[in-house]
């Protein structure tokens, strides 16, 4: 069902998604306890803006409290999900490349396993608010390990043992982290723990999205330009190479960088599910194989999804928050099972 063949079909498409993506932005602004329009949003938008600018500017409709509501509380928490969603379809794309693997995911070399455990320990410690630099702490050296124990006598990096390297670290993190939940956790330290690992964005600032925002931008950015030569692994190794293509250090080099804004992004948002899974798969239905189309496409196509499950997370039961984990497993799960259907009919 490849309907993105051209490359005015695939400007088309991207500015769709965009402006899909600032309208949901705008609608999701807008939702919460505090009764705060669309119109109004907008125009205290404007407002900011224009201030930053000009030296008069049009007075903002919105109250002290409500503006704060809205650009201190929920502003942060739309951009750092979808700069988070952005980043993970993108990782999962990329992964699911080198290793040559459908159910690869960015958290395939244990790097969410590793952040758990930085996560875990210093919560049980009550320092949550060393929580992000802990968290990408236990992912990079979680990365570490993988790399170490996945690569050969000459440095040789193959698909099927980074898999089985990276499945072994993450079985040894969860292990930790049980051990830890079960012998030191109690009260509200458990329930924080646990709402962190299955993924949230609730109590997100600014300087979190910013971090988000920016690892996805540098290293996002990074991986966009690899498209020729994701699409040479895609053949195997021994095509890759024959193209050109330098395999040991580019795959360790596009690892490497995959699992470096993983890290950054699990650490801001915990550990959310099948986004790096889910789209790259939904929009290869789309788009084809080409990754010069796929990787832009699950960037935006992501940033939607994350952004319309954190929206619904904290706002379909009004007495309590879900954390977006459960969201994006409760769609992503039916979604996946669906796809494989669809391909196995087409097979």
């Amino acid at each position: 069902m490849r309907i993105v063949r051209s490359t005015a079909a695939l400007g088309f498409t991207l500015v769709m998604l965009v402006a899909l993506l600032v309208l949901l932005a705008g609608w999701a602004l807008t939702l919460g306890q505090a009764d705060i329009g669309v119109l109004g949003v907008w125009t205290s938008a404007w407002h900011h803006v224009c201030g930053a600018v000009f030296e008069t500017c049009p007075a903002n409709p919105l109250g002290r409290i409500d503006d704060a509501i809205v650009w201190q509380g929920r502003a942060p928490r739309v951009v750092g999900a979808a700069a988070v969603g952005a980043g993970l379809a993108l990782c999962g794309a990329v992964m699911q490349a080198l290793t040559r693997n459908p159910l690869a995911d960015p958290y395939l070399l244990g790097v969410s396993s590793g952040a758990s455990v930085g996560a875990v320990l210093v919560l049980v410690l009550g320092l949550g608010t060393a929580l992000p630099l802990a968290a990408f702490l236990g992912g990079l050296g979680a990365l570490v390990l993988t790399l170490a124990l996945a690569s050969g006598r000459g440095g040789g990096l193959s698909p099927v043992r980074t898999v089985l390297a990276g499945v072994a670290v993450a079985q040894a993190a969860s292990a930790v982290v049980s051990f830890v939940l079960f012998w030191s956790s109690t009260g509200d330290s458990y329930r924080e723990i646990l709402t962190w690992l299955m993924g949230s964005l609730g109590g997100a600032v600014w300087s979190e999205a910013f971090v988000a925002l920016a690892a996805c931008a540098a290293v996002g950015g990074f991986l966009l330009l690899q498209a020729r030569t994701l699409d040479a692994f895609t053949f195997g190794d021994v095509a890759a190479a024959a193209l050109g293509v330098a395999v040991t250090r580019t795959r360790w080099l596009l690892l490497g960088a995959s699992a470096l804004l993983t890290g950054v992004l699990v650490s801001v948002a915990g550990a959310i599910g099948f986004v790096g899974l889910v789209v790259p798969h939904a929009v290869r239905l789309v788009v084809g194989e080409r990754h010069h189309r796929l990787l832009p496409v699950a960037a935006l196509a992501g940033a939607s999804f994350l952004l319309l499950a954190d929206t619904g997370a904290r706002s379909l039961f009004e007495t309590r928050e879900l954390p977006v984990g459960i969201m994006t497993a409760a769609v992503g799960a039916p979604v996946f099972a669906l796809l494989l259907r669809r391909r196995a009919g087409a097979a």
